[in-house]
């Protein structure tokens, strides 16, 4: 008799979780809270959808900072090859960009969910949209069905796969419900916090660069002088704060210090130590000898940025280049490696993954099922475990949605 399996999320992790579970053989019925699947795959990449990466399973685990050893079995079982195989059967072709970044060649996620949402009609997975479970219901230990919020139904089953997601995007419908149906099963929930965030700065200086992206530069974090994490790439000014690629990442480090005094140092030529920016600065200086400052500096710094960057020194822009005082001039070497920002929060509702979850102690490794419950499967961002921007969090999904499915129908 084929197993009974009820997916909870309509995610990249429920979805990979039901369709591996039809094609084995179990009777699966997904339950989504959406009126539609896949919100935050269409998402995800900026609309592109970054599937996965091509590094290799050793460099993959360590662009995982959260837990990542835990998913060594689920990468193994469900490779970023297999990922890529596995769409190419379904259609949707793949490209390689910068980073070993993965995406659909037609650059739409819409193609992504379409593809998994078809396979699953195909595989037989019944679908249940505008449905929120509240509960899963478990008798010595074991699961025995469902119950859902604004309903008196009890769906019974002996197998259920939580994939609710975990808190970002709570536009996407990633609420935590995943987190209070596991804790009332016994299961410990680590805290929950916002992770590849961006960030909300002190500085009204800040908002006047909003658009302006910088290239190559290396920003720093720190708390009460003490380094939180570095970082090398791209950064973006916003209306808010900053964000962009290196923001994201470091902002991992930051979020839990955030009310404690954490600054950020940018050094917009770190490819320069001191002396050589000072010998640049000095050919620079002879070149525009007659100019005001405020006209010297677009062979160094970005034109939107140049008034503030003055301002900020100190400087009056007026002032011809050649009266530069040589404390002035060192000022200007300072704030080219040390421009600071403060920051005062993050934009939470737009965090592109969560932190925290179901702890990992509680759950095998091998199968995604519970420790504590005879046939309750975890997939996905639930499930502590986050890494950095470039595909893994979506790898991360799929794979352990692929086991969970695969392990609740054969079980």
């Amino acid at each position: 008799m084929a197993n009974k399996v009820a997916i909870v999320g309509g995610g990249a992790a429920g979805l990979m979780a039901a369709y591996h579970a039809a094609i084995n053989g179990a009777e699966v019925t997904l339950f989504e809270r959406n009126n539609n699947l896949g919100r935050k795959i269409l998402i995800s990449g900026k609309g592109r959808c970054n599937l996965t990466n091509i590094k290799d399973l050793h460099e993959f685990i360590q662009n995982i900072p959260g837990n990542g050893k835990f998913l060594y079995s689920a990468l193994s079982r469900f490779s970023n090859k297999d990922l890529i195989a596995f769409f190419n059967k379904l259609g949707v072709k793949t490209k390689v960009e910068r980073g070993g970044r993965v995406f659909p060649e037609s650059d739409r996620a819409q193609d992504v969910v379409r593809a998994l949402e078809n396979a699953l009609l195909k595989a037989g997975v019944k679908i249940r949209y505008g449905v929120r479970v509240r509960e899963i219901i478990a008798e010595a230990g074991a699961v025995k069905g469902l119950i859902f919020y604004d309903s008196d139904e009890f769906f019974p089953c002996e197998r259920v796969v939580v994939a609710t997601g975990g808190m970002s995007y709570p536009s996407t419908g990633s609420t935590g419900d995943g987190y209070s149906i596991a804790r009332k099963l016994g299961h410990t929930i680590v805290e929950p916090r916002p992770s590849l965030v961006p960030l909300i700065t002190k500085e009204e200086w800040v908002k006047d660069l909003q658009g302006l992206t910088l290239k190559n530069v290396e920003v720093t974090a720190y708390c009460q002088g003490k380094k939180l994490d570095s970082n090398f790439g791209e950064m973006l000014f916003t209306h808010y704060g900053v964000s962009g690629p290196i923001i994201l990442t470091i902002s991992r480090s930051v979020v839990e210090h955030i009310g404690k005094g954490v600054i950020l140092s940018i050094n917009l030529k770190p490819a320069l130590d001191r002396e050589k920016l000072k010998e640049r600065l000095k050919r620079d200086f002879e070149k525009y000898s007659r100019k005001h400052i405020k006209n010297a500096l677009d062979d160094l710094l970005p034109k939107r940025l140049i008034p503030i960057f003055i301002n900020l020194c100190g400087l009056d822009p007026e002032k011809p280049v050649n009266q530069l005082t040589r404390e002035e001039r060192n000022e200007i070497i300072q704030k080219l490696t040390d421009l600071r920002v403060t920051i005062i929060g993050c934009m939470e509702d737009e965090a592109i993954v969560t932190r925290g979850g179901i702890c990992v102690k509680e759950i095998d490794a091998r199968t995604m099922e519970s420790k504590i419950i005879k046939g309750l499967y975890f997939a996905g961002e639930v499930i502590d475990v986050d890494g950095l921007t470039g595909g893994y969090n979506l790898q991360a999904a799929f794979s352990t949605g692929y086991l969970a499915g695969i392990s609740a129908a054969l079980s």
